[in-house]
C-alpha cells in the first residue's frame, strides 16, 4: 500500500496543520482528520497487530466497524482502546498501538504466529494442559486483552440527563435526514442522533450535488424549533417501551464537557443507521492494504487521501465500482476483479472510459506481501490463475444492514434476503421502523422516500400531517441492488489462513474445527471461536461467519440463524455513564408527623433512608454531635429515652396464605407464630444474600404486621409483590404498605415501663402480660395505640404506634409523663452507639452485599424444618465454594480512645493489599467507657483474641478480635 495525500479535496481544513506522534513517529495531519486518515496520509501501513497471532494489520474500515485500529492515547488526556477511525487527531497528541512491543512495525509478539497450530479455536480448553496448565496460564493471561489503562488515566468530565421526544431518528444519512425533516415539519418533537462529526452519511462521498442537498436539509432542520440535532451521538442501547441509552461526545452546547449520557424515552423510533460493508475471506486477507472499498472511497472523498496507487478492486456487486472510479480519477491505476460473470454494460463502458482493467468472473484467491500488500493471485474463468501487482485491495463483498438497535428490544427479527445475500430487518411495528440502507435499500431516492414516509406515518398516528421530502438531484454512484453470494474463495494451498473475523483472528478453519467438535448452534460457534466478540462486535464479519458455517454444514444462511444483537451497539466509556445529573431535580423529602417538634427541640436532621428525614441528635449549648450522641445514649442506658421510629417500613398482610408467604421469604419459621407475638426474621435475595431484616407480628389468625428497615422498604415491597403477582398468584394474601399511616414513638431504657405506666394505659404492661416480642392494642390517655415489645437498643423498649394524626399529641404526653424520670429525646447517632454495643446488625453497615445469615452469626435462625425458602440453595452453594467467609466479630482498638473510620480495611499486618475484612461500625461506647467496633473478618469466629490491623490511610491501627456483643449479652435487660 502506497497511500498519499492529494494536493486538494476532502472536507479537512488544510490551513490548520496538526503535529502528532504515533508509535514514536513524528507525523502531521490536518484539522478534521481522524487518526486513521492521518496515518494513511503519512503512508503508515502497519497500525496494529492482531489479537491472537500478532499478525500485522492496517486500516481496514472507516468507522466503528473497523476491527484493526485500536490505539492508546498517551497524551493529552490518557485513554485506551480508542478507535483510530473515529478519533480526531489533536495537536501534540501521542498515540500508541495496543498490544504491541516495542511498536506495531516491529512487534516481538509476532513470535506467536510460529505457534499458530497450537492456538486454534478454544485452545485454552485443550492446549498447554500438560505438564501443568498453571505453568502457562500467567503468560497467556498477560498476553490477552487490548490496551492497558494508563497509570495517569484521564478523568472525563461527564454528566447524565433524562429526556423524551415524540420521534427519535437514529442516523443522519439521506434516510435519517428525510425522516427528521418530515417529523419536525409535522410538529413532532424530534431528536436526530448521529455518531458522525458531520451529517450526511455515505451521501457525503457522492459529490457536490449531494453535499448541497445535505447542507440545505440541515439548514432547514436547524431552523425548526421542534428539532434537536445531536452530532457525535451514539444510540448504544434500545431497551423497551421506547427507552434508549445515548452517548453524546463533546456536546456543542457545553464546551467543558467530554460526555453527556442520555436516557431517552421516545414515542417512536426510526432506525436509519445505514449498513456496513463486508469483506470476503481469501488467503491472507488480513494483510495491511486489504481494505473495504467503501472505506477507500471514504478516505479519498472526506480527507483527500488516496489509499493506494495501484489498486485492485474485488467486487461482488455494483457498489464496488464507485470507489474504483473515484480512485482512478485521483490518478491510481485500477483493476477490477468482479466475481460475477456478467457485469452491467453501462458499468463496463464506464470502466473502459476510465482506463480500468475489468475482469468479470474473476476472484482474488490470495493476497501477496507481509507487512503490506504487494500483489494478489487472481483466479479467472476456467480456473486460470494470474499474479498481479497492487498495493491496495479494495473489497466490496456486500452490505450488512445496521438494524441492530431495532433488534435490541426483540421486536424486530432478522430475515435472510437472497438478493442482497444478507440479513435484513423483518416486519416492523408502527413505532419502531427501519429505513434506508439499514433495511436494505441503497438507492438515495429510495432511502429518502422511506425516511419521510416512516415519519409521516408516525405523525399521522399522532394526528399530524407530514409531507414528502425531495431527494438530491444529479447523478448517483453505482448502487447495490443484487449481490453475488460469495463469502470465501477456496485457497489453492492447504493451510492458508482465510479470516472471517479480523478482530479475534478467527479463520474459516476455526469455524470448521468448532463444527467438528460438535458446536452446531451459531451462538455456541460464536463463543467457542470468539467470532464477533471483538471490539467491532462482528459488524463486518458476522454474516460471513454465518454463511461459512452454512456452507460447511450444507445449510442455507437463513437456516443457520443469527447471533443475538445486544447493547451496547458500540463501546461506551464507564466514566460517561457515571456522569452526575446536571439538570434541576425534584427530590422530595419525607417527613414524619413529628418533624416540627424535632426542629423546635434543636434536632439536627438527617436522611434516614428512602428520603425520610429524622433527627440525628439534639445538641445542647456547647455540644458537638459526639457529645450530644453520648449524652443521649447514656440516658437510655441509665434512665429512659424516646425516639421517632416512624420511618421504619410497615406492611399489613391479611389472608389465609400469609404464613406460607412468610415461610417462603424468611429463613426462619413463621407459620408456627402465635397470635399476639412477633419474631425477628431475615429475607434473602435469589442469590442467597441478605435482602432485609425486621420483626413481623401476628395480630390474629389471618392479620399480620411486617416491619422492614427504612432504606429497604421499597425493595421489600417489590419483592413481595413479585412473589404474589408472578410466582404465587393463587395465594390469598392482601399486601398493603402502611408506613405513612402510622407514627411510632419508642420508649427505651430501664425506666421505660415507668413512663408507659404514667401514661395510664388501659392494658396490662407487666412483664408476664406483655413479654418481649409481644404486642397489644389499646389506649394510653385516650389515644389509640399498638404497643410492641421490640428493642433495637439493647434495653427494655416499648414501641408505641398510633395513627399519624395523633403523633404530636402522643409525643407531647410521653415527654410530659417522662419528665420525672429524666426522659431524653434520642436521635439516630445515639441509636447507632446503642445497637453497636448490643451487637445488633444494621443492613446499612454489616450487610455489605456479600455477607449471608451465617456470616453474621445468625445461623441458628435458619429453619431446618422448611424444605426450602428463597435463597437457600444459593446460600448453601456459595458457602461450599467459599468456606473462608468474612464473619461478624467485635473489635477493640489497642488505643481505647481511637475511633476507626467505618469501612476501613482489615489487612494482614496492615499491608497495603490482601484485604481480610473491614470495619463496619466503630463508636465510643457509653456502657464500656471506651471505643468498640464491629467488623467482618475472614474466619473471624475462629480468631477471637487475635490482633488484627486496620489500615487508615498510611496509619496501621491494631485491634483485638472479640465477640460482637459488648452489652447485655444474655439479653436480661431487653427481656425485663
Amino acid at each position: 500500500m502506497t497511500a498519499t495525500r492529494l494536493p486538494a479535496g476532502g472536507l479537512i481544513d488544510r490551513s490548520r496543520p496538526i503535529a502528532f506522534r504515533f508509535d514514536g513517529l513524528a507525523l502531521t495531519g490536518f484539522a478534521g482528520d481522524t487518526l486513521a486518515a492521518a496515518l494513511l496520509a503519512n503512508d503508515v501501513a502497519v497500525v496494529g497487530r492482531s489479537f491472537k497471532l500478532h499478525r500485522p494489520r492496517g486500516v481496514f474500515g472507516a468507522g466503528i466497524d473497523d476491527p484493526n485500529t485500536t490505539v492508546t492515547r498517551l497524551a493529552p488526556r490518557p485513554a485506551t482502546n480508542l478507535r483510530a477511525t473515529t478519533t480526531p487527531i489533536e495537536a501534540g497528541a501521542e498515540y500508541r498501538s495496543v498490544g504491541t512491543w516495542p511498536n506495531a512495525r516491529h512487534d516481538l509478539g509476532a513470535v506467536a504466529g510460529a505457534f499458530g497450530r497450537l492456538l486454534p479455536a478454544g485452545f485454552y480448553y485443550k492446549t498447554f494442559m500438560a505438564p501443568n496448565w498453571h505453568l502457562f496460564e500467567p503468560f497467556i493471561r498477560a498476553a490477552a486483552g487490548l490496551g492497558r489503562v494508563p497509570e495517569a488515566a484521564w478523568q472525563p468530565v461527564s454528566e447524565s440527563r433524562f429526556g423524551d421526544c415524540d420521534l427519535l431518528v437514529v442516523g443522519a444519512g439521506p434516510a435519517g435526514l428525510a425522516a427528521a425533516l418530515a417529523g419536525a415539519r409535522a410538529g413532532l418533537r424530534t431528536i436526530l442522533a448521529d455518531d458522525g462529526e458531520r451529517p450526511g452519511g455515505r451521501l457525503l462521498d457522492e459529490g457536490p450535488a449531494a453535499r448541497a442537498w445535505i447542507d440545505a436539509t440541515v439548514a432547514e432542520l436547524d431552523g425548526l424549533h421542534t428539532l434537536r440535532r445531536m452530532p457525535r451521538s451514539t444510540v448504544w442501547g434500545h431497551h423497551e417501551q421506547g427507552f434508549v441509552s445515548l452517548l453524546e461526545r463533546a456536546p456543542p452546547d457545553a464546551p467543558d464537557l467530554d460526555f453527556r449520557h442520555w436516557k431517552l424515552r421516545a414515542g417512536a423510533i426510526v432506525v436509519a443507521a445505514g449498513a456496513f460493508e463486508r469483506s470476503i475471506a481469501f488467503a491472507d486477507n488480513d494483510r495491511p492494504g486489504v481494505m473495504l472499498a467503501s472505506a477507500a472511497g471514504h478516505y479519498l472523498d472526506r480527507y483527500g487521501v488516496r489509499p493506494g496507487a495501484d489498486v485492485l478492486a474485488f467486487a461482488t456487486n455494483d457498489s464496488g465500482y464507485g470507489p474504483a472510479f473515484a480512485l482512478a480519477a485521483a490518478g491510481a491505476a485500477v483493476r477490477i476483479a468482479d466475481a460475477r460473470d456478467t457485469v452491467d454494460p453501462a458499468l463496463a463502458r464506464a470502466a473502459a472510459a476510465a482506463g480500468i482493467d475489468l475482469r468479470p468472473g474473476t476472484v482474488v484467491e490470495r493476497a501477496l506481501g507481509r507487512s503490506r500488500v504487494a500483489g494478489a493471485v487472481l483466479t479467472g474463468p476456467g480456473g486460470r490463475t494470474e499474479r498481479v501487482a497492487c498495493d491496495l485491495i479494495a473489497v466490496a463483498g456486500g452490505w450488512n444492514p445496521a438494524f441492530h438497535l431495532a433488534s435490541h428490544s426483540r421486536r424486530v427479527r432478522s430475515v435472510w434476503n437472497e438478493a442482497l445475500a444478507t440479513f435484513t430487518a423483518g416486519d416492523c411495528p408502527p413505532d419502531l421502523v427501519v429505513v434506508g440502507a439499514a433495511r436494505g435499500s441503497f438507492a438515495t431516492e429510495d432511502c429518502v422516500r422511506e425516511g419521510w414516509q416512516a415519519a409521516a406515518a408516525i405523525a399521522a398516528g399522532l394526528g399530524r400531517t407530514g409531507g414528502p421530502v425531495a431527494p438530491p438531484e444529479g447523478p448517483e454512484a453505482p448502487v447495490t441492488r443484487a449481490v453475488a453470494p460469495l463469502f470465501l474463495v477456496p485457497p489453492a494451498k492447504p493451510g492458508a489462513k482465510l479470516f472471517v473475523d479480523l478482530a479475534n483472528d478467527v479463520t474459516t478453519a476455526d469455524l470448521g474445527l468448532a463444527l467438528r467438535e460438535g458446536y452446531r448452534s451459531i451462538e455456541l460457534v460464536k463463543r467457542y471461536t470468539t467470532a464477533g466478540m471483538g471490539i467491532d462486535q462482528g459488524k463486518t464479519g458476522n454474516v460471513s461467519v454465518i454463511a461459512v458455517v452454512g456452507a460447511l454444514t450444507g445449510a442455507a444462511p437463513g437456516d443457520v440463524g443469527t447471533t443475538t444483537f445486544r447493547p451496547p451497539y458500540a463501546p461506551v466509556e464507564f466514566g460517561a455513564i457515571a456522569g452526575a445529573r446536571a439538570e434541576a431535580r425534584l427530590y422530595p423529602w419525607r417527613q414524619t408527623p413529628l418533624a416540627d417538634w424535632h426542629l423546635a427541640a434543636g434536632g439536627v436532621i438527617y436522611e434516614a433512608g428512602l428520603r425520610w428525614q429524622r433527627p440525628g441528635y439534639y445538641p445542647r449549648a456547647g455540644e458537638d454531635y459526639r457529645t450530644a450522641a453520648a449524652r443521649e445514649a447514656r440516658a437510655v442506658r441509665e434512665a429512659v429515652g424516646v425516639y421517632d421510629g416512624t420511618p421504619l417500613g410497615r406492611f399489613r398482610l391479611k389472608g389465609p396464605d400469609v404464613p406460607a408467604l412468610l415461610d417462603l421469604v424468611y429463613v426462619n419459621d413463621f407459620a408456627s407464630l402465635a397470635p399476639g407475638r412477633g419474631r425477628y426474621g431475615i429475607m434473602l435475595t435469589d442469590d442467597g444474600l441478605i435482602l432485609d431484616d425486621g420483626v413481623t407480628f401476628r395480630l390474629d389468625e389471618t392479620h399480620w404486621l411486617l416491619h422492614s428497615s427504612t432504606g429497604a422498604a421499597d425493595r421489600v415491597h417489590l419483592h413481595l409483590e413479585q412473589i404474589l403477582q408472578v410466582h404465587r398468584p393463587d395465594w390469598r394474601v392482601s399486601l398493603i404498605p402502611v408506613t405513612s399511616q402510622w407514627a411510632n414513638a419508642t420508649l427505651c431504657g430501664p425506666r421505660a415501663r415507668d413512663v408507659l405506666a404514667a401514661l395510664n394505659p388501659d392494658f396490662d404492661i407487666a412483664p408476664a402480660a406483655l413479654p418481649f416480642m409481644a404486642t397489644v392494642e389499646g389506649h394510653v390517655g385516650g389515644l389509640p395505640v399498638r404497643v410492641c415489645r421490640v428493642s433495637w437498643t439493647g434495653e427494655l423498649s416499648f414501641e408505641l404506634n398510633t395513627p399519624a394524626r395523633h403523633a404530636v399529641e402522643l409525643w407531647q404526653r410521653i415527654m410530659a409523663a417522662g419528665a420525672p424520670f429524666g426522659i431524653t429525646p434520642v436521635g439516630s447517632e445515639a441509636n447507632h452507639i446503642l445497637r453497636v454495643e448490643a451487637g445488633y446488625i444494621s443492613t446499612g453497615h454489616e450487610v455489605d452485599g456479600t455477607a449471608d445469615v451465617i456470616d453474621l452469626g445468625l445461623g441458628g435462625m435458619v429453619s431446618r424444618r422448611k424444605a426450602d425458602f428463597i435463597g437457600k440453595r444459593s446460600m448453601e452453594l456459595r458457602r461450599r465454594l467459599d468456606p473462608e467467609r468474612f464473619e461478624l466479630v467485635g473489635l477493640l482498638p489497642a488505643d481505647p480512645n481511637r475511633l476507626v473510620p467505618e469501612g476501613a480495611p482489615l489487612t494482614p499486618g496492615g499491608a497495603a493489599t490482601d484485604q481480610e475484612g473491614f470495619v463496619s461500625a466503630c463508636v465510643a461506647s457509653v456502657a464500656l467507657g471506651r471505643v468498640v467496633g464491629l467488623g467482618l473478618l475472614k474466619r473471624g469466629r475462629a480468631r477471637l483474641g487475635e490482633t488484627v490491623h486496620a489500615r487508615v490511610r498510611d496509619e496501621i491501627v491494631p485491634l483485638t478480635v472479640v465477640p460482637p456483643v459488648f452489652h447485655d449479652a444474655d439479653r436480661t435487660r431487653v427481656k425485663s
